[in-house]
């Protein structure tokens, strides 16, 4: 069996498919899977949707991490924000949908002496109160752009 090799960077889907837009970042990594012909030997995809802790193996021993979420702002449905992870540090969790929130799982990562860079990119979600799976039309047209921002977040 080969040993496997972490690779340098990870683009993380998270969020919960079954309250609607709140699984925004599920639905985005599956995209980029089915959809990106060639991502390069030292990026890896993983769908984390609420694993909270239990995402910080996936997380260790990265250069960078692309972090893909709802994001819980006053915006339009749909509208997709990039932004540092140090972005989260004055914002208490108020800008993630999880009880674990993205901030914590980070600060945690860095108590484990890791210090990847970090990047989020966040979707405003229209619905994440609905058990229901799928998301709303609204953030579904945001998927492409999302995708190019994360493209563009993941290139070193």
């Amino acid at each position: 069996m080969k040993d496997y090799k972490v690779k340098e960077i990870l683009i993380l889907g998270i969020g919960n498919i079954l309250h609607r837009d709140d699984g925004i970042g599920v639905h985005v990594v599956n995209e980029i899977v089915e959809t990106v012909s060639k991502l390069p030997d030292n990026v890896e995809v993983f769908e984390g949707g609420t694993f909270g802790y239990d995402l910080l193996p996936v997380m260790a021993g990265r250069k960078k991490i692309v972090i893909v979420d709802a994001l819980k702002i006053v915006d339009a449905p749909g509208s997709v924000y990039r932004f540092p992870a140090s972005h989260l540090a004055d914002c208490n969790n108020k800008l993630s949908l999880h009880d674990v929130g993205v901030k914590k799982i980070i600060n945690m990562l860095m108590l484990m002496g890791e210090s990847p860079e970090i990047e989020i990119i966040g979707i405003v979600p229209e619905d994440y109160n609905s058990f229901d799976i799928g998301i709303t039309d609204s953030v579904k047209k945001s998927i492409p752009k999302a995708v190019e921002c994360i493209l563009n977040a993941a290139a070193l």
